[in-house]
C-alpha cells in the first residue's frame, strides 16, 4: 500500500468552497436545512452528519477511481457471484482470530488448507500445516520467516545470532520478497535477466547459493509476463548441488497467481509438493482464487518446515489451537468467500473458468500481434496474462504512449521498464481475469485499433520520464 502523509494546511478548502462542495439535496428532507456546508477534509469534523450525507460525500469523490472491471493492471479479483458478497457482509464482523468464539469460521479456514494440501499434492495432506492471510504478502513474509528459522536453527552452532543470511530468487519476484529481505535483515541474492529469459535461470540460481542460503522461491506465474518458472528443473539442480556439496537448500514456491491455475490447466506441470524439495507454497486466493481481496494461503509441507517457536497457541473450544500470523485482527469475511468459491465450483468448475481466462488471453494476444506494430513475449498460454512491446520498426510511439492514450478510454493497461539485465525493454502487460470476457477484450481491441493511426502521426514518443509515465506497481 502506498505510504500517505497528512495534507499541509494550506490544501484545506474555505468554507465558502466546501459549502458549495456539497449538493444541497443530500439534506434529509428540505434542500436548503440541514447542513450549510461540507465537513473539513484533513481533521475531524466538530460534529456529526446524518448517514446519507455521509455516504453522499464518500461516494461522489469514489467516482474518480478507475473502473476496477477495467484494470488490466492488477491481478485481483474485480467480480463475485452477489450470493458471496452477502456472505462477506454476514462475516465481516467477525475477527479471524477469535477461534474459540467463531469455531464455524475457523473450521472453514481448516478445510481450505485441506483442500489446498490436496490439490498441490501434499504426499499426506493431513500433514500439512498452513493458515490464511491477508494476502500473498503476508504469506510470503511467513515462509521466508520460516525459512530463517530453520536454517538458524541448522546453524546454530557454526554461527552467531547476527550472522546474515541470503536468500536466492529471481529479479522479477513481487516486491513483497524485497521487503522480507529488508524487514527481516536477509541478503537478496537475485538472479537478473538475460535476453528472452525474463525470469530465474535454476543454474545461474544455484551457483548463488552457499552455507548462508536459507532457501531459493520459485514463482509460479511471474508478474512481469505471466510465465512460470521451471520449479521442477531447479529442484533437479539443487539436488545435484547437495550431491555435490552437501548443501541442502529448500525451495519456496511463491503460487500467488499460479498456484491457482496450474492445477487445473497444467496438471502435468510438476511444481507442488511432489516435489521432495518444496518446503512450502502460498497463493493469493483474491487473485486466481476468484475472492475478493484480501486473502492469502501460506503452506507447509509438514510440521518439520515450519519451527515450532514461530507457532503461538490459543485455546479454541477447550482445545489447543495453533496460529501462526503476522496481523491479529482481520475479518472472517474473506476465509468465508474463500470455503464458498471452493463449495460451489469445485475442480470443474475452477478449471472452466481459467480455461475461459486463459483463452480470451491467447486470442487477445494473437489478434494484437496481428495489427503488427507490437512484438509478443509471452502470449497467455500460462498464466492468463501476456506482455508485449513495439516492433522495432516502430518509431513514432513507445508502450508509455499507448498505455496513456488507451486509459483515456478507461483502460488501465499498464506500461513499464524491465530490470537488470534487461533494462532496456519496455512492455506492456494485459491480466486477465474472471469477468474479462469476450466482449471486453473486443472493445479493448477496437480503442486500440481507433489510437494507433493518431500515434503513428507522432513525431516521437512524448515519453519523456520513463519512470513517471510506468503505471506498473505488482
Amino acid at each position: 500500500m502506498p505510504l500517505h502523509k497528512g495534507s499541509p494546511q494550506d490544501t484545506e478548502p474555505s468554507e465558502e468552497r466546501r459549502r458549495l462542495a456539497l449538493n444541497p439535496f443530500f439534506g434529509e428532507a428540505d434542500p436548503i436545512a440541514g447542513m450549510t456546508s461540507a465537513p473539513p477534509r484533513h481533521r475531524l469534523p466538530d460534529g456529526p452528519m446524518p448517514p446519507s450525507i455521509a455516504y453522499g460525500l464518500v461516494h461522489d469523490e469514489l467516482m474518480l477511481d478507475g473502473n476496477a472491471r477495467l484494470n488490466l493492471a492488477t491481478f485481483v479479483t474485480t467480480w463475485m457471484e452477489p450470493q458471496a458478497g452477502v456472505l462477506m457482509g454476514e462475516c465481516r464482523d467477525k475477527n479471524m482470530i477469535d477461534k474459540d468464539e467463531y469455531p464455524r469460521t475457523a473450521e472453514l479456514e481448516r478445510r481450505c488448507v485441506a483442500m489446498l494440501a490436496d490439490l498441490w499434492n501434499a504426499p499426506d495432506p493431513s500433514a500439512v500445516v498452513g493458515c490464511s492471510t491477508t494476502g500473498s504478502s503476508e504469506a510470503c513474509m511467513l515462509a521466508g520467516l520460516a525459512l530463517k528459522r530453520r536454517w538458524a536453527a541448522r546453524n546454530a552452532d557454526r554461527y552467531p545470532a547476527t550472522a546474515r543470511p541470503n536468500l536466492v530468487m529471481g529479479i522479477n519476484v513481487q516486491v513483497c520478497w524485497d521487503k522480507f529481505c529488508n524487514f527481516w535483515e536477509v541478503e537478496p541474492r537475485l538472479v537478473p535477466m538475460e535476453g528472452d529469459r525474463f525470469h530465474l535461470d535454476p543454474q545461474a540460481a544455484a551457483d548463488l547459493c552457499d552455507e548462508n542460503t536459507i532457501g531459493v522461491v520459485g514463482v509460479l506465474g511471474s508478474t512481469f509476463d505471466g510465465s512460470y518458472e521451471p520449479v521442477a528443473e531447479l529442484c533437479a539442480v539443487l539436488d545435484a548441488l547437495q550431491e555435490r556439496t552437501g548443501l541442502d537448500i529448500p525451495v519456496h514456491v511463491d503460487g500467488a497467481s499460479g498456484a491457482m491455475v496450474a492445477p487445473f490447466l497444467d496438471e502435468d506441470v510438476v511444481w507442488d509438493f511432489r516435489l521432495p524439495r518444496v518446503s512450502s507454497i502460498n497463493t493469493s486466493g483474491h487473485k486466481y482464487g476468484l475472492v475478493y481481496p484480501g486473502v492469502g494461503w501460506a503452506l507447509w509441507r509438514s510440521p518439520a518446515e515450519l519451527p515450532e517457536e514461530l507457532v503461538f497457541r490459543v485455546n479454541y473450544l477447550g482445545g489447543d489451537m495453533p496460529t501462526f500470523a503476522l496481523n491479529f485482527s482481520r475479518p472472517g469475511a474473506q476465509v468465508v468467500a474463500q470455503y464458498y468459491s471452493f463449495l460451489r465450483l469445485g475442480r470443474e468448475g475452477y478449471r472452466a473458468v481459467q480455461q475461459a481466462s486463459r483463452d480470451v488471453a491467447v486470442e487477445l494476444a494473437g489478434r494484437i500481434e496481428k495489427l503488427e506494430d507490437f512484438r509478443l513475449l509471452t502470449r497467455g498460454d500460462q498464466l492468463p496474462v501476456f506482455a508485449l512491446t513495439t516492433m522495432p520498426d516502430v518509431r513514432a510511439y513507445d508502450v508509455f504512449d499507448v498505455s496513456r492514450r488507451l486509459r483515456e478510454h478507461g483502460w488501465l493497461v499498464p506500461a513499464y521498464t524491465f530490470p537488470a539485465n534487461r533494462e532496456d525493454l519496455s512492455v506492456l502487460r494485459v491480466v486477465c481475469r474472471n469477468g474479462f470476457s469476450s466482449d471486453l477484450a473486443e472493445l479493448l481491441l477496437e480503442d486500440l485499433r481507433l489510437i494507433l493511426p493518431e500515434l503513428r502521426r507522432q513525431p516521437h514518443p512524448l515519453s519523456h520520464d520513463k519512470q513517471a509515465a510506468t503505471s506498473f506497481h505488482h
